[in-house]
């Protein structure tokens, strides 16, 4: 059976090709009377036609593609903020291409190499290093992207971060407020702009609340895992430091903490408190439940691709960035100090 064509549907349909056209893009579809875009859409459904997605961007030199750069797929954070950005991103008519760098340099410039080859219209980047050469590159190259999650330094490109030192502040004065006064920090990595503002946020709380701002108490993990989360507790407590509480860099750190109490035979919260970030899906089933600093998942998502959507209909436009509000989820990792500790 041949396959149906655009002009078949125009056929069946009592319209114009380029209506048909029109119709089936969800980006042109307002352009058509809503009874006419239902009748167009019938027939195409009842004949089995679907668009050429390569002849369409041969045409219009539109792919109707997006590529999503992800430094771990195996990070419970990244799945509901590409849910978000996929929600809004189908409306308008685009797909998008997903890959996984794995934190590696190397693969995250062939990955993205692959793509541009690709001709996609823009990317959504949540790998960016505080120094990042490539992404200055790709900034001079004048590639359209949006980073997500991170704030890399020196490049003026569009950001959707949560608020991240208020979310820090958050868990410190939440620790103080039960009576801890040594609290320790594992730190995300140095490199990372959330490490880095995160780890700031940390002392200037301190500080700022007349805690004991010791430097010893403060380590910074190799990674956001957490095999590297229980590595760098293990070494703070093997140095005999003193501290009641952790602020763990995020949720996966926490969960290294975990690892540790469970080792040591450590029992928190009555040994020790821990606070983590991210609020990651399923934290709350941990045991005890794990006191985090929220983040709006999906929203940064929906936030990012709309700004790449508004980059893509106007190139020109000023740069503008999104900073969206925290909140502090209380759950059973965090209790006062015990009597003696």
């Amino acid at each position: 059976m041949q396959t149906p064509t655009l002009r078949d549907v125009a056929d069946a349909a009592g319209v114009h090709p380029a209506t048909v056209s029109r119709a089936l893009n969800p980006s042109t579809r307002n352009l058509v009377n809503a009874n006419t875009a239902r009748r167009v859409m019938k027939a195409a459904e009842s004949l089995g036609y679907r668009p050429n997605p390569i002849a369409r961007s041969l045409k219009t030199s539109k792919s109707g593609t997006v590529g999503l750069v992800i430094p771990d797929l195996t990070n419970p954070l990244f799945p509901p903020i590409v849910r978000g950005i996929e929600d809004v991103l189908e409306p308008a008519g685009y797909s998008s291409l997903i890959v996984n760098t794995d934190n590696d340099p190397g693969r995250e410039r062939a990955q993205i190499e692959s793509l541009r080859s690709r001709q996609v219209e823009g990317f959504i980047i949540a790998t960016a290093l505080v120094h990042h050469q490539y992404l200055e590159q790709m900034r001079r190259e004048d590639v359209l992207m949006v980073m997500v999650n991170r704030r890399p330094d020196g490049i003026d490109v569009p950001c959707v971060t949560p608020d991240d030192a208020a979310g820090v502040e958050l868990a410190v004065r939440h620790l103080a407020s039960l009576g801890h006064r040594r609290i320790a920090h594992l730190a995300g990595p140095a490199n990372t702009s959330t490490g880095v503002i995160r780890a700031r946020s940390f002392r200037s709380s301190m500080r700022d609340l007349g805690l004991d701002d010791d430097p010893a108490l403060v380590t910074t993990c190799h990674h956001w895992s957490e095999e590297s989360g229980a590595e760098a507790l293990r070494s703070m407590l093997a140095t005999g430091a003193d501290f009641t509480a952790v602020v763990a860099g995020n949720d996966l750190i926490a969960l290294g903490c975990y690892d540790v109490f469970a080792e040591l035979g450590i029992d928190c919260p009555r040994d020790i408190s821990v606070v983590g970030f991210n609020d990651m899906p399923f934290i709350d089933k941990l045991r005890p439940p794990l006191s985090t600093v929220a983040i709006q998942h999906q929203q940064i998502g929906a936030e990012a691709a709309r700004l790449l959507l508004d980059g893509i209909a106007e190139p020109d436009r000023p740069t503008r960035s999104v900073l969206l509000p925290v909140s502090l989820v209380v759950r059973g990792s965090t209790a006062p100090p015990h009597v003696g500790s």
